[in-house]
């Protein structure tokens, strides 16, 4: 009889919502605080959060088991006058998960129309055109568009901004709100979030270190941005190990038999080989971002990245099967060992997503070219003054050239 209900789908559910953090966080909320570095970086990132929200949904999809009624989640009102359970926290993660993806969703479009009408007036057939300006909605780049759009923009922005913090805080109550020994604490919605964005600057750095070297654009995403990132990583990396240390000390703390053995099964148990792949992996490796040198170090920063995202799965892991397997009755013990169906589906998640993210490196822009050129230092209209361009005459005072923005 296995303890352990769902396994890897639960696991995996709650990676990939955690992967698709690092998008909204670098659109919205870097957008909000006018940090010009993310022009570069956020289309990509939003791309991923689409798709990775997309490899999520697949595992509920796969454990309802009669897929055909999954809209009974759904409250819809019908002839059975059936409701679903609102007390679940299964069914606020339905309404968490599907506001996210259709916020994201609409962001990421809005992003793109500029940039749609870019390729519209560049295409080469008249199917590309067509297709091209329908997505675009008639954009000529009219002030009046462009009044419009930064509205619009700004107002999805502030919308996506708490769900930032909402989504995986909802996804954390799954856990927190049963009585699950190792489940059942508050420090769970920040310590999920953390973990979220830990996870999602992870992949962003792993996707866009392969990108630009492929499409030749250093030059646009730059070692600056990719350090920034780093920096991300490092902070939330060292929030997530100090939510693991306060974990332990409260299990301690607390003086509840059920808790401190939770966490000692965990530490030195049949999974011991997973926590400590998990402790390595989040706490140890993002330090070394203390250091410029291995910041700024492409080949590091790229390995460093793919531990961090190994990492934050061991942890889904190991607070999943860990605290299910060994609960209140040593009699329903046993040792959680997944199928080669969930092996598969795991790994197949992973085809979907890059398979996905391949598709919009190759049909749509995978930098928003609107917003670099704004931040281009060729953007300042006093940018020419002083640079020999011919509009200056002689004896007419030149402009000093502001100091240029980091695109």
């Amino acid at each position: 009889n296995n303890p352990v209900g769902w396994g890897y789908a639960i696991v995996n559910f709650v990676f990939w919502v955690g992967i698709g953090h690092a998008g909204t966080l670098i659109s919205a909320i870097l957008f909000l605080f006018r940090q010009q570095w993310r022009t570069a970086i956020n289309r990509s990132a939003e791309a991923m959060t689409l798709f990775a929200v997309m490899c999520a949904l697949v595992f509920p999809g796969i454990h309802v088991g009669r897929v055909w009624a999954a809209y009974w989640m759904l409250p819809i009102p019908n002839q059975m006058e059936m409701w679903p359970q609102f007390k679940s926290p299964l069914l606020w993660d339905v309404f968490a998960v599907s506001v996210y993806f259709t916020v994201s969703l609409t962001f990421w479009y809005v992003g793109l129309i500029p940039d749609f009408a870019t390729l519209r007036d560049r295409a080469k057939t008249k199917l590309r055109q067509r297709v091209l300006g329908v997505l675009s909605m008639g954009w000529t780049g009219a002030n009046r568009h462009w009044r419009n759009y930064e509205k619009a923009y700004l107002l999805l922005a502030a919308l996506a901004t708490p769900l930032v913090l909402s989504v995986h805080s909802v996804v954390s109550f799954d856990f927190a709100v049963s009585i699950v020994p190792g489940w059942h604490t508050t420090i769970f919605p920040p310590y999920f979030v953390a973990g979220a964005i830990f996870s999602g600057f992870a992949m962003v750095v792993t996707l866009l270190v392969i990108a630009r070297k492929v499409y030749g654009l250093q030059d646009i995403i730059t070692i600056h941005h990719l350090e920034k990132m780093n920096i991300i990583i490092l902070l939330t990396g060292t929030m997530v190990g100090f939510a693991y240390i306060t974990e332990f000390f409260m299990a301690w703390y607390s003086g509840v038999q059920y808790e401190q053995y939770a966490f000692l099964n965990r530490a030195f148990g049949p999974y011991a080989w997973a926590y400590w792949i998990m402790m390595s992996c989040n706490l140890f490796f993002p330090q070394f971002f203390w250091f410029k040198k291995l910041r700024t170090s492409i080949p590091f920063m790229f390995v460093v990245s793919i531990f961090v995202n190994i990492g934050m799965w061991f942890e889904r892991f190991v607070i999943t099967v860990t605290s299910l397997h060994r609960d209140y009755l040593p009699s329903s013990w046993d040792y959680y060992t997944p199928t080669a169906v969930d092996v598969l589906t795991f790994v197949g998640s992973f085809g979907l997503f890059f398979t996905l993210f391949l598709l919009f490196l190759r049909f749509m822009p995978m930098v928003a070219i609107s917003e670099v050129k704004g931040v281009k230092p060729e953007a300042d209209p006093h940018f020419y003054d002083g640079h020999g361009d011919g509009h200056a005459g002689h004896g007419v005072p030149t402009a000093t050239p502001s100091a240029p923005t980091t695109a």
